[in-house]
């Protein structure tokens, strides 16, 4: 009977702490539902660097969390840089799309809410605006290699619409 309850208990703990969860992500959904939704995706299916979506945060806050049009959601992804701008193809999740001209910045630091990386320039950190908001949106890349190319040619792209 003891352990009867144990795991009764355990199994309400669970519930109690997923059911929190599950309504601070919606309350988050909730303050944020103001943000217009995002640009349509072009139709080029250009490859990009492969590795993973992390999250998109308020700029400058790397734990707050965009909870609206599934830019909180972490996947599997592709990042392609073409002319029209930067484009996240997700696995499990829409599609991406930051025009060049939102563009504002690009880095590579050390984390981003849902990631953080033991080397110093693990994650791919651009900024963007949209709606009024100033955004930060993080990419880890598969490999290692392709962080400092990856970088060069978005800030190629950014220093390009700047001019």
């Amino acid at each position: 009977m003891k352990a009867f309850l144990g795991i009764l208990g355990t199994l309400l703990v669970l519930a109690v702490g997923y059911f929190g969860m599950y309504r601070g992500w919606r309350n988050r959904q909730s303050r944020q539902a103001d943000l217009a939704p995002l640009p349509a995706v072009p139709e080029e299916k250009v490859r990009g660097v492969e590795g993973v979506y992390v999250a998109t945060t308020s700029a400058g806050d790397w734990m707050d969390r965009i909870a609206v049009h599934e830019l909180g959601v972490r996947s599997i992804a592709d990042l392609a840089v073409s002319e029209a701008g930067l484009i996240f193809h997700r696995q499990g999740a829409t599609d991406v799309f930051i025009p060049a001209d939102h563009l504002t910045g690009v880095r590579t630091d050390r984390g981003i809410a849902g990631k953080v990386t033991a080397e110093k320039s693990g994650l791919v950190v651009v900024t963007w605006t949209h709606d009024g908001r100033e955004l930060d949106t993080g990419f880890r890349p598969r490999r290692k290699a392709d962080t400092a190319a990856l970088t060069e040619s978005i800030a190629t792209l950014i220093g390009a619409e700047q001019r």
